[in-house]
């Protein structure tokens, strides 16, 4: 049986709870609501306390605070005597220019990471430097104008995520991040109001010389096929698919791009995959990017001199560019639990062997199967434009 990538496998859970916290809002079922919650607020701080250095780590902690915040308002809620109403609108004070407000739960910073941070790749790379980058060095080269939502979809820990937040980087631009979830367990009754809140940002950022990434995660809970749709639900993706149409025409140019990754294309709203002009296939590490990353992963971490990296690299094969990291982390784990538990203690730990590394491959399969990766490579045939 093939072991879960942690980290996804947390992030899973959170996700889940907070899906079945929004159900349990909509049942009008406060106390099971702020359970589920609770359950999405430990399973972040799980990631976080045992992957500091994850690169979604500020990520995480947001969504905490914002958690806290629905938590917050549910008690009042839940507390409050039969027949009273509280406003659905959490109340936060936000200081600075009121054009600068957004929904506090996104996420807008500037991401640290770049193209060069991310192995492999390069087909997926090329795409977006000939989508976004080039056209905001030099847009009179573009008369006939040029794509603004870009779709990545492939299999979990591919590097998505990463491949977003370096174009922002690359470009000198702000990088909103939003969570599917999120936009629609937190936007119930203001959903349209804020979806069109966010674009109008976005576009006076980007007059005032500005570039920006939206980024939306896990798109197809957002943009997925859905049977049973509440109204509110509705006019939130209908309001989204009229700021897409917004940002295509020719007679401005503006530079707003929207980046949605999902794990799974196939469950995408078939309206809704044209309006991503760009749909890039983000693979699995080939053996040169498995090569690199490991290099990568292992720079910070005394290694014995016999370490090959292509003869690792092809042992590798299957394996994604999360589960690589893991591999990394139990081979030096092995490291660190051999010192600790030692009762002679040296100075400094003992270089990493192959041996560790062999031993975390055999504790640990890859995260992706290959019935999967054939459900991706039939959607591509259909649908990729790259």
């Amino acid at each position: 049986m093939s072991e879960t990538n942690p980290v996804a496998m947390l992030e899973q859970t959170a996700r889940r709870k907070m899906h079945e916290a929004l159900d349990a809002e909509r049942n009008k079922d406060y106390e099971t609501a702020i359970d589920k919650y609770k359950k999405a607020i430990e399973a972040l701080e799980e990631i976080i306390r045992n992957y500091p250095d994850h690169p979604m780590s500020k990520i995480y902690r947001k969504t905490i605070y914002e958690l806290n915040l629905r938590l917050k308002y549910l008690e009042n809620k839940a507390s409050q005597p039969i027949g009273e109403t509280i406003s659905d609108e959490i109340k936060v004070e936000i200081k600075g220019d009121i054009n600068e407000n957004l929904p506090d739960f996104v996420l807008k910073e500037k991401p640290s990471v770049t193209f060069d941070d991310i192995a492999g790749l390069d087909e997926a790379k090329r795409a977006i430097r000939e989508a976004i980058i080039y056209p905001i060095k030099r847009p009179d080269l573009f008369p006939l104008g040029w794509p603004r939502g870009i779709l990545l979809y492939g299999p979990p820990g591919t590097g998505k995520t990463m491949l977003a937040a370096a174009v922002a980087n690359e470009i000198n631009g702000e990088f909103i991040y939003l969570d599917a979830a999120n936009i629609m367990s937190k936007w119930l009754g203001e959903g349209e109001k804020n979806v069109k809140k966010v674009f109008d940002y976005a576009r006076n950022k980007s007059k005032n010389g500005i570039p920006v990434i939206v980024f939306i995660d896990e798109l197809d809970a957002f943009l997925g096929i859905h049977t049973n749709e509440v109204g509110g639900e509705v006019r939130v993706r209908n309001q989204f698919l009229k700021e897409m149409d917004g940002l295509q025409d020719k007679s401005t140019t503006i530079h707003v791009y929207v980046i949605g990754a999902t794990n799974k294309p196939w469950a995408l709203d078939e309206p809704f995959i044209r309006r991503f002009q760009k749909r890039i296939y983000v693979p699995l590490p080939n053996k040169e990017a498995r090569s690199k990353l490991l290099s990568i992963l292992t720079s910070k971490v005394k290694l014995d001199d016999n370490i090959d990296f292509e003869k690792l690299a092809e042992m590798l094969e299957g394996y994604s560019g999360s589960d690589i990291r893991d591999i990394v982390q139990d081979a030096y784990m092995r490291v660190v639990r051999e010192y600790f538990e030692s009762e002679n203690k040296e100075e400094s730990v003992r270089p990493v062997t192959i041996d560790d590394f062999m031993e975390a491959i055999k504790q640990r399969r890859p995260s992706v199967n290959k019935e999967m990766l054939k459900l991706y490579e039939n959607w591509t045939e259909k649908f990729k434009a790259i």
